[in-house]
């Protein structure tokens, strides 16, 4: 392709330094430039300005530059409006347009996009062979399985991935959305047959600066929706009402309220799973679940809804979601020992509240809680963080998460300024205070590990290492005594 098959593309563009090369890729990162690649200069997010970087790419190969202000380059400079709205089009455009080949499903909210997700993969691949996954535990592209990168991978990544899906047969595709892939254009040229909110409480203020900036970024995906699309949302979250007042799509709820199309008429869970009984339009439904906790039965719904409104029959849904196992997500770790052990991904407030009160279900003795927060994110929430676990747990185990570049102690006097005088103990080290967690506890007794989930790693000091508190888990009740 030319650079004036893209160019045409975006209103308002302005040639800055002339030239009309063949481009034979996309890139934003100088350090991934190839010979023949179009650099596309983003700014915005946590991203240094790639603005910066131009010479860099132009010296790795790149035979043209967008930006939003003038460089200096003695290649194809081309100012656009936004470099971000810009590559979403140039990737559509360069990647053949994979999503509108795709049955398209984005599932968006702030807790239980990763499960609510899996679930809708499972019954798409038993309703019409391969679909594909793009989530925050993994990726699936067909007949490729890889970890994640990012929950909503840039435009260019994210098309290349949607068009090797279609290249290896997938007819559907479900996938994470992100409110930092929506306030980013990350989303941009994908045409989604279908989204789904699964719920709304505080999370990425860091990053958006309020609760209402995050809400609009959510709703970004369901004002975009199509007349024919569908809007699965949750009957139960005060957030709906506002996220469909643009949306022209077709609407149905699930949850607990009288008022839900797809309603929870009963449901019970123990350490063996869930089972639950459904009202829908579609009839009765009665199922079993290998996953536990209350708040598992919302996901459920969710993506039964999704299910029955995308024409799926009900009994084809009930088979394929019945095993389904998400890897960080309420995990129980077993060793042998006389009590239990569960590795949860919660780092907000509410999912906290959700594992913790999941949890005490379970608990015939104490409850105990191993957590930390975030460096370089949302200070607020971390004593809210403390309360919930002050207030629900037994003993608290306040650690490290993934402190970035700031002080870990620091981060930790946020947290136990919330948890105030209920029992806890401190311990900046993870492992150790894992380790000190399994030590305090006793038959009967319930270890939440929260915060990590699935990740492999602590990001300390601006450095990812090697960290996985499931298999840390397993090494300590391996070696207890």
């Amino acid at each position: 392709m030319r650079l004036v098959d893209f160019i045409c593309r975006i209103p308002g563009a302005q040639w800055l330094h002339p030239g009309n090369p063949r481009v034979t890729g996309l890139a934003t990162d100088s350090r991934r430039v190839e010979p023949g690649d179009l650099f596309v200069a983003i700014r915005g997010g946590q991203l240094e300005d790639r603005h910066r970087f131009v010479p860099q790419a132009i010296a790795a190969g790149a035979v043209a530059v967008v930006v939003e202000e003038p460089v200096q380059a003695d290649v194809a400079v081309v100012r656009v409006p936004s470099t971000r709205k810009a590559l979403g089009v140039f990737a559509e455009h360069y990647y053949e347009s994979p999503s509108r080949k795709l049955r398209m499903v984005g599932v968006t909210g702030t807790n239980g996009k990763t499960t609510t997700a899996m679930l809708i993969q499972a019954s798409l691949a038993a309703a019409v062979g391969d679909c594909g996954l793009l989530g925050t535990v993994e990726y699936r592209l067909g007949g490729r399985r890889m970890p994640s990168v990012i929950g909503t991978p840039e435009a260019h990544d994210l098309q290349r991935l949607l068009r090797e899906m279609t290249d290896s047969g997938c007819t559907a595709a479900v996938m994470e959305v992100t409110s930092h892939g929506l306030a980013l254009d990350r989303v941009q040229g994908i045409a989604f047959d279908a989204a789904v909110f699964t719920n709304f409480s505080r999370d990425h203020l860091d990053f958006h600066g309020s609760l209402e900036s995050y809400l609009a970024a959510k709703k970004l995906l369901f004002d975009n929706l199509i007349p024919n699309a569908l809007a699965v949302v949750n009957a139960d979250d005060e957030a709906t009402d506002r996220l469909l007042s643009n949306c022209s799509a077709r609407a149905v709820s699930y949850g607990r309220s009288p008022s839900a199309d797809v309603r929870i008429a009963k449901a019970e869970t123990d350490g063996r799973g869930t089972r639950m009984d459904l009202e829908t339009p579609w009839g009765s439904l009665q199922l079993t679940l290998a996953l536990q906790g209350r708040f598992h039965q919302m996901n459920a719904a969710a993506a039964i809804a999704a299910g029955l409104a995308m024409d799926v029959d009900a009994e084809t849904i009930a088979v394929a979601i019945r095993d389904v196992q998400v890897p960080g997500r309420f995990e129980s770790i077993q060793e042998g020992q006389n009590f239990s052990v569960i590795v949860d991904y919660a780092h907000t407030p509410d999912a906290l509240g959700n594992v913790l009160r999941a949890a005490r279900e379970f608990t015939e003795g104490r409850l105990i809680c191993v957590f930390g927060c975030g460096g370089d994110r949302d200070r607020g929430k971390r004593p809210q963080m403390g309360r919930i676990s002050a207030r629900m747990s037994d003993l608290t185990v306040v650690t490290s998460d993934n402190p970035r570049t700031e002080d870990p102690d620091s981060i930790l006097r946020d947290v136990v300024a919330g948890v105030g005088g209920a029992d806890h103990l401190v311990e900046v080290d993870r492992r150790k205070a894992i380790s000190l967690a399994i030590e305090n506890a006793a038959g009967g007794d319930l270890v939440v590990i929260a915060g990590k989930g699935h990740e492999d790693y602590q990001d300390v000091g601006g450095q990812k290492i090697h960290f996985d508190d499931r298999q840390v888990a397993r090494d300590v009740l391996s070696g207890r005594e």
